[in-house]
């Protein structure tokens, strides 16, 4: 196996650490909190966090670019750059946070004063919850740089470590708000907006002793034209991220005014348990990512349309191996998670999950995209398939069409049309080869993901629904997958599998 390869599944397996260790506390945290501040101010400190969680979306296309040139210039093997961009991207994020600071003072007039509806002997905690808010967010901004030359030198352990610890800190303020005398939901509020400054702190410490490039020296380490290359790139990067959340978030409003809320709710499970399945393929495309980047930094584009099309076919093997078993038997999962599901449920997950299987076909050439750095295009064309089903969907629905019809319109234009615009700039600026790509990704991808559904579903003509049915599914899903899989990988590919195996048995005898 060769060394990138080593690293990323080395990355990988610290992230997944990292992202079970993470979701276990996180669900303990989540009943501790609510059974100390009462279902009323635990809504209270969400609906709070939602409004700011609204302009998230700003920092993460300025932190996302920050990461892109960090993780060029690692695979240049430009120091002297790397420490320009930093210190770019520290002004950029030190003025970004002052005008999230601002900007959200200014919403929360109009934020407590007709659009929140909170009991008025609450208002001050709100308030109180609120300002810690704005200081935790300009702080979690402050942090991106130090984020980005983490991920531009792949050390994902420490990220990993440092993920965890931030956890753990979260679990402490939750058994404090347990024992805490005084009210609730301030004392969680102030001591959760502590958090970033711990973590700021530490990985500020860390990444100054150990990386050249973090040298705080603005008015040395100063580029008027990278400034104006970098502010360019999350410029683009924001017009996509933002038609995305536009576009999905205008979805439910139109889904609201025709159908109700029962409807949304039926989304909001869909979307739960779809994010829930996403983790899993999340975590390889975070340690891919920067490898993209850096093969195309040093030149290497061979390499990195190896690795992209990683991105999108091994993604997808993921997610797949754990969706198919739910696809076949959402009806009994819902009904046992959930005892009575919301109308449209059942239909709504398996759309949903169909979409996402889909997307992952091309997320690794995004990132290809990302890497040479030409994304204006694309992300111009963004702003009609993620808007445009909107328009699409309203006419629909007035003309009577089903519900349902909101994934229909999201597959058609979000997912194929998104992915064709993906595809042709990828030829037009990468080199792709759709030929080649047919046949590294889809070909394989579409083949795994047939012969497993098929063999999957025999239980269902035998056996009566139950948990049972559920397993004989998920047993004969995962095994036909996993041969599936066997068959259709190189043999270069196999040998990796298999020195994955090896170094696994290896740390189990241990």
């Amino acid at each position: 196996m060769s060394s990138t390869a080593n690293r990323i599944v080395k990355n990988t397996g610290f992230l997944y650490m990292k992202s079970f260790i993470t979701m276990f506390i996180s669900l303990w945290i989540t009943r501790l909190i609510l059974n100390s501040l009462g279902a009323s101010d635990f809504g209270i400190y969400n609906i709070v966090g939602g409004a700011i969680g609204m302009l998230g979306f700003l920092n993460g296309a300025m932190a996302s670019a920050t990461q892109r040139f960090m993780s060029y210039s690692e695979g240049a093997g430009d120091k002297d750059k790397e420490t320009t961009i930093f210190n770019i991207s520290l002004i950029l994020h030190v003025a970004l946070g002052l005008f999230m600071v601002l900007v959200l003072t200014v919403a929360g007039f109009f934020f407590f004063n007709g659009i929140l509806n909170i009991e008025p002997d609450r208002i001050y905690a709100a308030k109180v919850v609120y300002g810690c808010f704005i200081v935790s967010t300009m702080l979690t901004i402050m942090n991106s740089p130090y984020d980005a030359v983490m991920n531009a030198h792949e050390n994902m352990k420490y990220y990993a470590i440092i993920g965890i610890f931030e956890s753990l800190l979260k679990l402490g303020v939750a058994f404090a708000c347990v024992y805490t005398s005084h009210d609730k939901l301030i004392v969680y509020g102030i001591l959760m907006a502590a958090i970033p400054l711990v973590t700021l702190t530490i990985m500020k410490i860390y990444c100054h002793r150990n990386y050249v490039e973090c040298v705080i020296a603005p008015r040395k380490h100063f580029s008027k034209a990278m400034m104006k290359e970098m502010t360019g790139f999350a410029g683009w990067n924001l017009l996509g991220s933002s038609s995305s959340m536009l576009g999905n978030y205008g979805n439910g409003l139109v889904i609201n005014h025709f159908f109700g809320t029962v409807i949304n709710a039926a989304m909001g499970v869909a979307n739960q348990l779809n994010g829930m399945l996403l983790v899993f393929s999340n975590q390889l495309m975070k340690a891919l990512n920067p490898v993209i980047v850096k093969s195309e930094g040093a030149n290497n584009r061979q390499n990195m349309l190896k690795y992209s099309y990683i991105g999108c076919k091994y993604p997808f093997f993921l997610l797949a191996v754990i969706s198919i078993p739910c696809l076949l038997e959402m009806p009994y999962i819902l009904k046992l998670w959930l005892k009575n599901p919301p109308l449209w449920s059942v239909l709504f997950v398996r759309l949903q999950v169909i979409r996402t299987l889909l997307e992952m076909l091309v997320g690794g050439l995004r990132s290809s995209l990302s890497a040479i750095g030409n994304i204006k295009e694309s992300n111009i064309w963004s702003v009609f398939y993620y808007l445009f089903p909107l328009v699409v969907l309203w006419f629909l629905f007035v003309a009577g069409f089903p519900p349902y019809w909101v994934y229909i319109t999201s597959i058609v234009f979000m997912v194929f049309v998104g992915s064709a615009v993906t595809i042709y700039y990828c030829v037009k600026y990468c080199g792709l080869k759709v030929s080649e790509y047919l046949k590294e990704v889809v070909y394989p991808a579409t083949a795994v993901f047939a012969a497993s559904i098929i063999i999957g579903f025999l239980p269902q003509l035998f056996v009566s629904e139950g948990f049972l049915r559920l397993l004989i599914c998920a047993l004969l899903s995962f095994s036909s997958f996993a041969l599936a899989v066997y068959f259709t990988l190189k043999a270069s590919e196999r040998q990796m599998v298999f020195s994955i195996k090896n170094r696994i048995l290896h740390y189990v005898k241990q």
